[in-house]
């Protein structure tokens, strides 16, 4: 089912909670990124692509699959726009889009390693479950 650029910018935004018109462009999600380095379309810029309703262009990027979903961007927005959550509604919507699930419940056990921290996997099943 194909959906227009509007209705693909307000299910982002009816995902994430959150409200890209209140950021005011400091930067501070982008500068506590830990994977800032790796990242084609910054935290920062996700914001904008959103605002414009460019969800195209955000379905394609890379940095989809690059953030590490833990949120330091979100804690440090001082207006509460939640970019990180962008992200993870972008990601969401990309997969929803190619259709199938990535990561399977019944898989885990098979590739879980005992020493893994739980957040890496709470993270996981986020960013792949959708």
């Amino acid at each position: 089912m194909e959906h227009s650029k509007k209705n693909q910018a307000e299910m982002v935004k009816e995902i994430s909670g959150s409200n890209p018109l209140r950021c005011m462009k400091c930067g501070k999600c982008s500068a506590s990124c830990p994977a800032f380095e790796k990242m084609d379309i910054k935290p920062h810029q996700f914001v904008s692509y959103v605002i414009n309703e460019n969800i195209e262009e955000l379905a394609k990027c890379e940095s989809l699959w690059y953030c590490l979903s833990c949120f330091a961007c979100v804690e440090r927005c001082p207006r509460d726009v939640k970019p990180g959550k962008l992200v993870d509604a972008a990601r969401q919507i990309a997969v929803r889009q190619k259709g199938g699930a990535y990561l399977v419940p019944d898989e885990i056990p098979e590739i879980v390693d005992e020493d893994l921290p739980q957040q890496l996997l709470v993270s996981a099943f986020r960013k792949f479950r959708r």
